[in-house]
């Protein structure tokens, strides 16, 4: 199961860390993907970190300003996010997916972030 935290209510320019910590399995065997769902949108990608490497993937709209990171003691992946934007509003998801597979197995709950001022 895993638990996306950390959303918030912020100003344009403001930056918040949602944080997605796992119970009952090891995030460093996954690659952790966060999704956003903005009202009357479809779900997309924003950031993805592999399970091996490490390498780091992000949505265009988000590059420079978001940044994924592991921390694999605490089974918890973060989602820096600088810079927010009125339209980075949306509920943000986190998700697993098991070296090898090609699908996003577990889901968080959604965690849900407010730009506005």
């Amino acid at each position: 199961q895993l638990q996306a935290s950390g959303g918030g209510q912020v100003q344009p320019g403001g930056s918040l860390r949602p944080s997605c910590v796992a119970s009952g399995l090891t995030l460093d065997d996954y690659a952790v993907g966060w999704f956003r769902q903005a009202p009357g949108k479809e779900r997309e990608g924003v950031s993805c970190i592999s399970s091996s490497s490490g390498t780091e993937y992000y949505a265009d709209s988000v590059k420079g300003r978001f940044t994924i990171s592991r921390h694999n003691a605490k089974n918890t992946v973060f989602l820096q996010m600088n810079s927010l934007k009125p339209e980075d509003t949306a509920v943000y998801y986190c998700a697993a997916r098991y070296s090898g597979h090609t699908e996003f197995g577990s889901w968080g709950q959604g965690t849900l972030v407010t730009v506005s001022s």
